[in-house]
């Protein structure tokens, strides 16, 4: 028997296990980073966009002349991440990890798992590891909510975008660091962002 304790939205909710229930379910081990309770507590802010956190949504359209990211706190090696984006056909976005300098985030001092529908390079683009891994052919996203995945255990990075894997590679350059969410262009919003450690 499971006690749900609902708050004001999804990310709020509680739930209590008792003994002899059923395995844990799908979400069993993640920490959500996004929410009504936290807010953007977790989150160091890298350069001007306008975030905005309403309803458990984080969005931004517009910034200054260099992207802008919003950087956890905390640092992780090993883990898998998970979200929810929503891009506009021109945005330029990522999930950024394993950053190796929290103040300067580039696609050289982390990995970045990226949502760019008009990337000038589309090797690069969505769903590609910038630097590090290629797609081809590469997928679309603007326009639609997608579910990104990306694990990174040792050596072994793989990221998985509306439920197709789009990397599987080894590169041993940047070990642990703080994950952090990018506003380049276009519109984005990020949903239920969830971590949990390996």
């Amino acid at each position: 028997m499971n006690i749900v304790r609902w708050g004001a939205t999804a990310a709020a909710i509680t739930a209590l296990t008792l003994t002899g229930c059923a395995s844990p379910g799908p979400n069993a081990g993640f920490t959500p980073l996004l929410g009504s309770a936290q807010g953007l507590a977790a989150f160091d802010r890298v350069a001007e966009a306008n975030w905005t956190l309403v309803d458990g949504v984080l969005a931004a359209d517009q910034g200054g002349k260099v992207p802008a990211y919003l950087v956890t706190r905390e640092s992780y090696q090993d883990f898998v991440i998970r979200a929810e984006v929503w891009v506009s056909d021109d945005a330029n976005s990522g999930i950024f990890f394993r950053c190796a300098e929290p103040k300067n985030i580039t696609d050289k001092t982390c990995y970045e798992a990226n949502f760019f529908d008009q990337r000038p390079d589309p090797s690069y683009g969505t769903g590609a590891i910038v630097n590090i891994a290629k797609v081809n052919p590469m997928p679309k996203a603007g326009g639609r909510w997608n579910t990104m995945e990306v694990t990174a255990k040792g050596p072994q990075l793989t990221v998985v975008l509306n439920g197709q894997k789009t990397v599987d590679v080894q590169d041993r350059q940047l070990s642990k660091g703080p994950v952090a969410l990018q506003w380049g262009r276009g519109t984005v919003k990020f949903r239920k962002v969830e971590i949990k450690a390996l």
